[in-house]
């Protein structure tokens, strides 16, 4: 998994011959400065896209290739005991309003370098059946999370935030809510040059700015009724300049960006989840402290804890959902929930790269 906060490629080797799955091993491979940067530059219009785009999908597959092959060193495995790889791509555009979403890729690439079988390309038949092609980690935190006796709400804090409502009966639901850390990565980066705020220690060192946290609160995404998704293409340093005033203590900014992401998570939990008891955090964002707090504040007096307390580290769920959505298609069953995306129907997503 690559995902909005492009920093990097996560990458788990997954068993699912056991209940619950065991995770063989776990590697992160930073993005080198060059290829985080043609990533960022493609996430808008630029010139010589194409070649661009092309030359990062091989660099980002190179990196693919590395965490294939950490993972299995560490877990002593070899590549011909691996049924597949599911790779996600990283998105740089997302429109399905205009019926398409672009997660760059070579599978055939990796494919190649590992002679392993991959699966990718996930989220486009879902926009083709009219649906969001996200989120779609809910159809796995469904079978993972999901108890009968509890109603959960996951929250994954990736570069964007999303929810999956976890009733005990009923409808598996989920939504992108808006910002993760993808603002407040962007912010620190521009004023510290540091990729994220470790342990939300600078945020710590400022105080919310009101005024600035009620006009971010404003943007109509936040009103609009599940299913929904964005991306950077949205939520970015263009459409958070206008609303800063020069006076404002850069920390301060961080401080209430962190705010924004919690404030605009409780809301969408009550509006769209309120009788989930229990929060369960992933991503990322599980990592930060301040946001944490925020979180915990919002939405007491439920219950809000981290994906570890249940046996599956914060940062290694998306991964796992890459893997076992790569499962779902291999064995030809659906891994898409229309009631999340708002497709048309069930549908078999992905696109398979043989050894």
């Amino acid at each position: 998994m690559s995902g909005t906060s492009i920093d990097g490629v996560d990458a788990v080797l997954a068993d699912f011959s056991t209940t619950p799955l065991r995770t063989r091993a776990h590697a992160h491979i930073d993005f080198d400065l060059a290829l985080r940067l043609s990533l960022t530059t493609l996430q808008r219009e630029s010139a010589d896209e194409l070649n661009r785009a092309a030359l990062a999908a091989n660099a980002l597959m190179d990196v693919c290739a590395e965490a294939v092959s950490t993972v299995l060193r560490e877990a002593a495995v070899s590549a011909s005991d691996v049924a597949a790889i599911g790779v996600h791509g990283q998105t740089i555009r997302h429109r399905p309003d205009l019926g398409y979403t672009l997660q760059l890729a070579n599978p055939a690439r990796l494919a190649e370098r590992t002679g392993v079988t991959v699966v990718a390309d996930f989220r486009s038949r879902d926009v083709a059946a009219g649906g969001q092609g996200a989120p779609l980690v809910p159809a796995f935190h469904a079978a993972i999370f999901a108890r009968d006796d509890r109603h959960r709400a996951i929250v994954n804090l990736g570069g964007i935030a999303n929810i999956t409502d976890l009733p005990p009966r009923g409808v598996v639901r989920g939504f992108d809510t808006g910002p993760g850390n993808t603002l407040m990565d962007t912010w620190v980066e521009l004023h510290t040059g540091e990729r994220f705020d470790r342990d939300g220690a600078w945020a710590a060192r400022g105080s919310v700015i009101e005024p600035l946290l009620a006009a971010l609160a404003a943007d109509a995404y936040f009103a609009l009724p599940p299913p929904k998704s964005t991306g950077r293409d949205r939520f970015n340093a263009q459409w958070l300049n206008p609303h800063l005033d020069p006076g404002y203590a850069p920390e301060s900014v961080q401080r209430t960006l962190a705010r924004l992401t919690a404030l605009t998570i409780a809301e969408a939990l009550r509006a769209h989840c309120a009788s989930a008891a229990e929060v369960v955090l992933c991503g990322g964002g599980a990592l930060n402290p301040v946001l944490v707090r925020d979180l915990q504040s919002l939405l007491a007096p439920r219950s809000v804890q981290p994906s570890a307390a249940l046996g599956m580290p914060v940062d290694q769920v998306e991964a796992l959902a890459f893997g076992w959505l790569a499962r779902e298609t291999l064995a030809r069953r659906p891994g898409n929930l229309p009631a999340v995306t708002g497709a048309r129907g069930a549908r078999v997503l992905g696109a398979i790269y043989p050894a």
